[in-house]
């Protein structure tokens, strides 16, 4: 498996775990206040999801710049 599928793979599953973590905060405000621990508990993958998207959303420049690069 290379890097980059490697990145993608990891993204769609951090992806998962974010949106059950939104429902899970969703559901426990249903039920009253929740726990701080629960209310911030979607930053936990946020990060790395967006490192990742952003790896991602530039790989295509950065593979054309370099490809600019070798035929000139």
């Amino acid at each position: 498996m290379t890097l980059h599928e490697l990145i993608r793979t990891s993204h769609r599953w951090l992806g998962m775990v974010f949106t059950l973590t939104v429902v899970a905060n969703f559901a426990a405000m249903s039920q009253g206040e929740p726990p701080p621990w629960l209310v911030y508990s979607p930053l936990a993958p946020l990060a790395p999801l967006m490192i990742s998207g952003l790896y991602m959303f530039f790989r295509p420049y950065f593979a054309r710049r370099r490809a600019a690069r070798a035929t000139s």
